[in-house]
């Protein structure tokens, strides 16, 4: 009774001076949970497949591999903004306490699964969307804790911490799903159970609620499901849009995925002639009236279109082309492929907390907007790289992306938490973050859709030609040269041996001497797929470019710096004309 009572009193007590950092330092733990398990499984997946005895290259699988890939980034985007209200009304900690426990529950039994094939592969499918509602819960509230515990004046700083630890998190995945998937599959898994069991803890002992929750407020349930709904529409039209369909390379104009993709769009008209009688809504439509929080939002939504498919694209570069040709084995490259991406975390981790810092005293404008002409000209860099590059010239423009990357991010989440009232911090920064998942989704697809596009022109012809110049039946080199792009792309992303995979051992038996060593060699599929790879990804990159100059004229229009209820403008700049005029004041930065 005593020990329960004065934890009672202890929790509701003076906050301790330290208060901010323990805050900081939970959260932060929660974001780099949360955004490295969106990765982690993506290198981990040629041993989770045989580990469940099911080959990915076959085209029926496809379907697993992409849902154990982006069901958790679909969930949490759905989710994210009505776990963000939920935290507005009964409480951010409450919330943010519960998806530690939904996370940590989830990744053990992940850990756990006991059967083979399909069956296997559908377990663990739906294991990663309940973890992924354990990740929506923590991602929804976690910026809103950080905003809450910290003075204006140092919110650029904390958020930058927060958010770029969180956007590294997805490149520290590929290496420790790397490291820990050779040994066992299950550890990419597990290793998330003690120190999601640590942060459950430690949150719910130290956390507390500094916004007082919105009790007389209501879920807006019609909202909620055609929201939720038209978002699962969409993105599900998304995954069987990379698949093939028919005698098509892309299911691009398939009935299926033309009636999802509709009846997604449809549902979010629903949403937003819900939302704009509801007496409680969802989405804080008004919010959109601020111009700082606006123009932040749309700049992390094209961000993230830019940046969200970039990581598929440099991985198949490297594990499909670039390692094996250095005498990297197959079997070794997702190891050596996440590694070569450290420079870009570097980057990102160097300048993340340091423009979020400055950005306090001197505004988010110039480091978000610097932030996204940099890294424009940076894909510029990577567009002039050749295929077989030099590592150094490579590592050098990572490194600058992850710069830029962290110029803009850390600002701008920083200017976006610091323009809404303190009632609406987890509705408002949760539909930022339901913008930014839902482009990573959405980049995904159409980077995927432009590589395998120009995939399609050219690969069938040269892999035909390239497998009967090496004494592969000319029925069997029609037939793989007709396979579709994204299972050719699928055994370059997970570092399979594609001759071995797509031949198949029957016709490997009948080839000797030097034709066997070259088909099955490091060699010859690099070599091979490296013209029509080079097309597809200058499409990609051209369309990453134009998104990152867009971005970077919506953050231009951001206005002068903007502390809800204690704004300033930047010397020569505009004042915010949708701030309401009492919570708008006039300094020098």
């Amino acid at each position: 009774m005593t020990t329960t009572a004065s934890r009672i009193q202890r929790r509701s007590g003076p906050l301790p001076h330290n208060y901010k950092w323990i805050a900081l330092s939970n959260t932060t733990l929660a974001v780099l949970l949360a955004t490295l398990d969106g990765s982690i499984t993506i290198i981990a997946m040629p041993d989770i497949f045989r580990g469940i005895h099911l080959n990915p290259l076959q085209a029926g699988n496809s379907f697993y591999l992409l849902w154990m890939v982006l069901g958790y980034l679909i969930v949490s985007s759905v989710l994210i903004v009505s776990l963000g209200r939920l935290g507005d009304m009964f409480g951010r900690v409450k919330i943010y306490n519960l998806g530690f426990v939904i996370y940590t529950a989830a990744s053990l039994l992940l850990t756990i699964d006991w059967m083979t094939g399909a069956a296997g592969a559908t377990y663990l499918v739906v294991l990663r969307l309940v973890q992924g509602v354990g990740g929506a819960f923590l991602l929804a509230n976690a910026a809103a804790i950080v905003t809450d515990a910290f003075p204006s004046n140092q919110r650029g700083m904390a958020l930058g911490i927060n958010n770029i630890v969180g956007v590294s998190g997805m490149f520290i995945g590929l290496v420790l799903g790397g490291l820990l998937a050779p040994i066992d599959w299950r550890l990419v898994f597990l290793i998330s159970v003690p120190v999601g069991l640590f942060g459950t803890v430690w949150a719910y002992l130290n956390l507390r609620e500094l916004s007082r929750p919105q009790r007389g407020a209501r879920i807006d349930w019609p909202g909620n499901v055609s929201f939720a709904l038209g978002l699962i529409l969409i993105m599900v039209s998304i995954t069987y849009g990379i698949r093939p369909y028919g005698s098509s390379a892309m299911g691009w104009m398939s009935p299926r995925v033309l009636v999802l993709a509709s009846s997604g769009v449809l549902c979010l008209v629903a949403f937003l002639a819900i939302e704009l009688r509801a007496h409680d809504p969802m989405f804080r439509l008004p919010l959109l009236r601020i111009r700082a929080f606006t123009a932040g939002t749309v700049s992390t939504f094209l961000a993230a279109v830019a940046r969200g498919g970039l990581m598929f694209m440099l991985i198949i570069w490297l594990q499909g082309i670039w390692l094996p040709e250095h005498g990297v084995s197959f079997t070794s490259t997702p190891l050596q492929a996440g590694l070569a991406m450290l420079p870009l975390t570097v980057g990102m981790l160097f300048a993340g907390p340091l423009s979020g810092a400055l950005s306090d005293r001197y505004g988010a404008r110039g480091f978000a907007t610097g932030g996204m002409v940099a890294t424009a000209a940076t894909f510029v860099w990577m567009w002039l790289l050749p295929i077989d590059f030099t590592y150094l010239e490579f590592a050098g423009a990572l490194l600058l992306m992850g710069v830029s990357f962290g110029l803009f991010a850390s600002p701008n989440r920083a200017a976006v938490m610091n323009s809404l009232p303190p009632e609406d911090r987890g509705a408002g920064g949760a539909m930022n973050q339901t913008f930014q998942n839902s482009a990573q989704v959405l980049s995904v697809g159409i980077f995927f859709s432009l590589m395998i596009a120009g995939l399609a022109a050219n690969l069938p012809h040269t892999l035909t030609a390239g497998l009967r110049a090496h004494g592969v039946p000319l029925a069997k080199a029609a037939a793989v040269g007709h396979i579709p792009p994204v299972s050719v792309l699928f055994a370059a992303f997970l570092g399979y041996n594609p001759a071995r995979s797509l031949l198949g051992s029957q016709v490997l038996s009948h080839l000797h001497g030097h034709n066997l060593a070259v088909l099955t060699g490091r060699s010859f599929f690099p070599q091979l797929i490296a013209g029509p790879f080079r097309d597809g990804l200058h499409t990609a990159f051209a369309f990453a470019i134009a998104a990152c100059i867009v971005a970077a004229f919506t953050s231009a229009m951001r206005g002068g710096i903007y502390h809800h209820g204690e704004a300033r403008s930047e010397p020569g700049a505009p004042a915010d004309l949708d701030a309401p005029a009492a919570r708008r004041s006039h300094a020098s930065a």
